[in-house]
């Protein structure tokens, strides 16, 4: 499996500039204006792609609210709720996607979004998107991977509650109908999600185990966990996005603004860059400061034929004389020329 994932031109994986995805979800409001503005925002907060949700309410459940029908937690955002109706409030017109997908290509955005059925798959093939991903409650929807593979095009996952032998199954199915770029994100699916039940130290086994490049799909506040998976070998980074939490939205409790958005990308490069290799001693940036580390000097104004004692003697910066280790080596020793204070201390001082 490819490590390194092309998206339309853009390089995903190891080593590679963070992808960070900006996700739309049911923050729009039902505005076509404000999701316009939230793609501009996107944008100029320097996000890597901008993704839509593509379904309704009859693709996704049926409109009861009998058992099951309605969000029971309490604890939820969204508590008391029915599904049909959640989804009716947080679903995106499908006629918005083509203008939506244009205005972020204009600007730079690559543009994608999570097909929820066969349907969405078949519309949004007649957009040409660059790529599909699978929500984390859909990824055991055997049906819906395969038809997303038979695109032949590159495959976000995200894990959310799949156990091993379920993210093999969906991995395994994508790659059997013709999907070789897989990138699985890291999932918590719960809105908002506890830093406590992240496991962000799953993410470099699960690179491990399944060959392919790990990403997070973070519901959780702020931005902190979300550059610590890019130190655990993150490659994507995915956050929902609003223009102000204030101003509501279904998912805005848990979603970053776009200052925030632009922290992200700017801080998740300086990690990415500080990852590095395996290094010790001295690196390019302060080799030459390694003059200002301690070293042993002349303390006082000695003559030919003294012998250095402690009084002699001083361990000071900068670094230009014998390594301190060599203090006890040097002290008895017997000066085959005067130095003045200040002079730092070498072998050639001594007549042996």
């Amino acid at each position: 499996m490819n490590k390194i994932v092309n998206i339309e031109g853009c390089a995903v994986g190891e080593g590679c500039k963070p992808f960070i995805i900006a996700e739309l979800s049911g923050n729009h409001q039902q505005s076509y204006e404000l999701a316009l503005r939230m793609v501009e925002a996107a944008a100029a907060s320097g996000a890597s792609a901008v993704k839509l949700q593509t379904y309704t309410a009859d693709t996704m459940t049926l409109d009861v609210t009998t058992d099951g029908f309605v969000i029971e937690e309490e604890e939820s955002l969204w508590h008391g709720q029915s599904l049909h109706k959640l989804y009716q409030q947080a679903s995106t017109p499908w006629e918005w996607h083509s203008g939506l997908f244009k205005r972020a290509k204009e600007l730079g955005l690559i543009a994608f979004s999570s097909p929820f059925d066969h349907t969405a798959v078949e519309f949004l093939e007649t957009l040409d998107v660059p790529c599909y991903k699978v929500a984390s409650f859909e990824n055991t929807d055997l049906p819906l991977i395969r038809k997303i593979a038979e695109t032949g095009k590159p495959m976000i996952i995200s894990t959310g509650m799949a156990t091993l032998s379920e993210i093999e199954d969906a991995v395994s199915t994508a790659r059997k109908h013709g999907c070789t770029d897989i990138i699985l994100l890291k999932c918590t699916s719960t809105y908002p999600a506890p830093p406590q039940d992240t496991n962000l130290s799953t993410i470099p086994h699960m690179s491990q185990t399944f060959n392919c490049s790990i990403g997070l799909s973070d519901h959780s506040y702020g931005i902190g966990i979300a550059l610590a998976a890019i130190g655990l070998g993150a490659t994507v980074i995915e956050k929902h996005f609003v223009l102000d939490r204030k101003a509501g939205g279904v998912d805005a409790e848990f979603s970053v603004e776009p200052s925030e958005l632009k922290q992200l990308v700017d801080e998740s490069e300086r990690v990415q860059a500080s990852i590095g290799n395996i290094a010790y001693g001295n690196t390019n940036s302060d080799s030459s400061a390694k003059r200002y580390r301690r070293s042993l000097y002349i303390g006082q104004n000695v003559a030919s034929g003294d012998v250095l004692t402690e009084e002699t003697i001083r361990i000071v910066r900068p670094g230009l004389g014998l390594s301190p280790k060599h203090y006890d080596e040097v002290i008895g020793m017997e000066l085959r020329q005067s130095a003045q204070k200040g002079t730092p201390i070498t072998w050639d001082l001594f007549k042996h």
